[in-house]
């Protein structure tokens, strides 16, 4: 019995470890190319005076909460795995990337929010609360994800409860000391630490209405710039006295069609994803089921990911952001020409 065992331990040691690793295998590139580009847009910010202001402060507020996600990006999937994990560190492996995740969706709302007020209600953009007391918004952004995915630390737990999925079948055969009993387990797992009642509240009380919030104000958005196009181009004819379309107009609707696709794309391309793995996780815990580590592996991945790109979409689209960056990269790269040019003349 006991070389069977020890053998069905290994096994699922080496199992562990290669899900380990497809998590780091996808997550890393991703990981590296959202702090990297967090970082370029973050400089181009801080380097242009004329981009220090109120607006772009909430901005740089989100690229940082982005900018933690990427660095958190690996491990958050390593969430789904059953690790071996003291309880304090069990705590900081869910509660810590959990924070880090919130804040960016509550700093991307605050974003969204704040620009969909400048477009809807511009006479009083300027008076807005936000802009009044920025630290008391950057509070609101930042305090509030904390609170809440503390809650676990704070008692909100399933620790001293049940096992499930077998997570500490390894554990309990390997030494007797280190068995599933309530007060000194190894396991961790995230059944352990989010409670059925915290993860239905998260998702369905704070992630889902977070993402339907930005998708009305980009629709309601998207609807006012259809509208004033229309006037524009009623005032237009009535100027020119013509009753078809002119090129400015048909030039217009052409941009408006592309600003439509690109919103579309990216909110297909960026949050369906997401969407997709959350239902799909939310479906799996409600029927109590097991399925594939890899399916959840990838769908974590890709999921989480593509949502942390949107602030990149925001960011690169906009050639203030990066213009600093570029010249930059033009100075280094006239430096490296009049270098390589230099030595080719010495040489001949």
């Amino acid at each position: 019995m006991g070389p069977s065992l020890q053998i069905s331990h290994m096994m699922d040691i080496s199992a562990l470890v290669s899900e380990e690793q497809l998590i780091y295998a996808i997550t890393i590139p991703l990981s590296t190319s959202i702090i990297l580009a967090n970082l370029v847009i973050i400089f181009g910010i801080t380097w242009n005076r004329q981009l220090q202001n109120t607006p772009n402060y909430f901005f740089l507020s989100l690229l940082v909460a982005d900018l933690c996600t990427g660095v958190a990006l690996p491990f958050i999937p390593l969430m789904g795995l059953n690790r071996e994990l003291s309880f304090c560190s069990c705590l900081v492996a869910h509660v810590f990337p959990n924070f880090l995740f919130l804040a960016f969706l509550f700093n991307l709302v605050m974003v969204h929010y704040e620009r969909y007020i400048c477009i809807v209600d511009p006479l009083h953009y300027n008076n807005l609360w936000m802009h009044r007391s920025f630290p008391l918004a950057l509070l609101v952004v930042w305090a509030p994800p904390l609170l809440f995915a503390a809650l676990p630390a704070f008692g909100w737990n399933n620790w001293t409860g049940a096992d499930w999925n077998d997570c500490c079948a390894s554990s309990q055969n390997k030494t007797a000391l280190s068995s599933c009993s309530t007060n000194g387990t190894t396991c961790c797992s995230y059944r352990r630490v989010f409670p059925n009642a915290f993860i239905y509240l998260e998702v369905y009380g704070v992630v889902l209405p977070a993402i339907l919030t930005i998708a009305g104000m980009t629709g309601h958005v998207l609807w006012i710039t259809r509208g004033q196009l229309k006037d524009i181009c009623r005032l237009h004819r009535s100027v020119e006295r013509g009753a078809q379309a002119s090129d400015c107009e048909q030039r217009m609707n052409l941009r408006y069609t592309r600003c439509v696709v690109a919103v579309s794309l990216t909110f297909l391309a960026c949050w369906v994803p997401y969407l997709i793995y959350m239902h799909v996780c939310i479906v799996f815990l409600i029927t109590d089921t097991k399925w594939s580590s890899t399916t959840h592996i990838v769908l974590s991945c890709t999921g989480i990911g593509s949502m942390a790109v949107v602030p990149l979409v925001l960011g690169l689209a906009n050639r203030q952001y990066t213009e600093p960056a570029l010249k930059l990269l033009q100075k280094l790269r006239d430096r490296w020409r009049r270098r390589t040019q230099g030595s080719e003349e010495v040489a001949v």
